[in-house]
Order: C-alpha cells, then sequence, then structure tokens
C-alpha cells in the first residue's frame, strides 16, 4: 500500500513540519518514506508545500499528480490541490483561511476554522497540528501516537517544552471532525 499526501500554504504555517513529522512517523514504524519540500524564498508569507509518500514497499518516484489526500491551509492551496485528489481522496481544508469549501462530491472533505481552534490553544502555530489530526481522522494511514512519539523522539531539545500543547492540538484537530 502506498499513501500519497501534499500539505500546501503560506510559509510559516508549519507546512514543512507537518510533513516532515509524517514521514518520521511513517519511517519510525518501519514504513518507507519519502518527503520532498517546495518553497519560495520568502521566509513568512511565500507558498510552501510538501509531498509526503508513505508505503509498505519500495517508491517508483517522489513525484505525485494526483494524491490520495492534501491539507490545504488557504485559498490558494485549495484552489491548486482539489482538482488534484485522486477520486475518493481526501481534503482538509482551513476554513480559517479559504472563504469556501471544496466543491468535489466525489472526495471526502473536511473544513474547520484551524486558525481559531489554535487560538483558542493559546499559540495560532498550532494551526498545522490541528489540520494534521483532522486528516487523520479521515486517513488513517498512521495512528495519532505514532505522530506523538515521531515529535517526541525527533524535536529539537529547545522545543521539548511544546510537545504537550502540540498533543492536545492533534488531537483536538482530529476530535472535530469524528
Amino acid at each position: 500500500m502506498q499513501t500519497e499526501i501534499i500539505i500546501a500554504g503560506f510559509g510559516g504555517q508549519g507546512v514543512l513540519f507537518a510533513g516532515e513529522l509524517l514521514a518520521y512517523a511513517g519511517m519510525d514504524a518501519g514504513r518507507v518514506v519519502t518527503w520532498i519540500p517546495s518553497y519560495g524564498p520568502e521566509m513568512r508569507g511565500g507558498t510552501a508545500n510538501c509531498t509526503v509518500i508513505i508505503a509498505d514497499e519500495e517508491i517508483g518516484s517522489p513525484l505525485v499528480r494526483n494524491p490520495q489526500a492534501v491539507i490545504a491551509m488557504n485559498l490558494p492551496s485549495l484552489e491548486k490541490y482539489e482538482p488534484l485528489v485522486r477520486p475518493g481522496g481526501v481534503l482538509a481544508v482551513n476554513a480559517s483561511m479559504a472563504n469556501r469549501t471544496a466543491v468535489r462530491t466525489d472526495i471526502t472533505s473536511v473544513g474547520l476554522p484551524a486558525n481559531e481552534m489554535a487560538e483558542s490553544l493559546g499559540n495560532r502555530r498550532l494551526t498545522n497540528m490541528i489540520m494534521l489530526g483532522a486528516l487523520l481522522a479521515r486517513l488513517p494511514v498512521l495512528s495519532l501516537e505514532s505522530i506523538e512519539q515521531a515529535m517526541a523522539a525527533h524535536l529539537p531539545e529547545r522545543h521539548r517544552k511544546l510537545l504537550p500543547d502540540n498533543y492536545k492540538a492533534l488531537r483536538q484537530g482530529a476530535a472535530a471532525v469524528s
């Protein structure tokens, strides 16, 4: 089995970190993974996306045309990637940054006000974990526990104090769409 996921948004929204975390969790679970980041020259505000493939066997190509799942952190990402999601796939939309919902009816679409949810937890930077939790609730390629374990194992020491809040955001995102 092979699962292809694209996470897209503005720079500074934690897009690359969310994808890297998926890749680490997959790798820690003994799966074969690829993580391909893509971003503009701007540190914040430019476009950023990454492609993650999690597979049970060797991955033929890290390039993905029609992913099984997309996390769209903003409206430009929703507009770009919604048409590309494979029929039967999953689209998770940050409704705080998109003024519309998905229009396709051949995919599972979830939208949640992730920015506001993160702010209610006291840190807007948790938006990416809320969205990742929401995606994994609809596409159980990895468990929330495996994401938490990967975060604990791979997060730099200087960020360890953020683990409880990240865990809470991940679980709140999953609960919001369950």
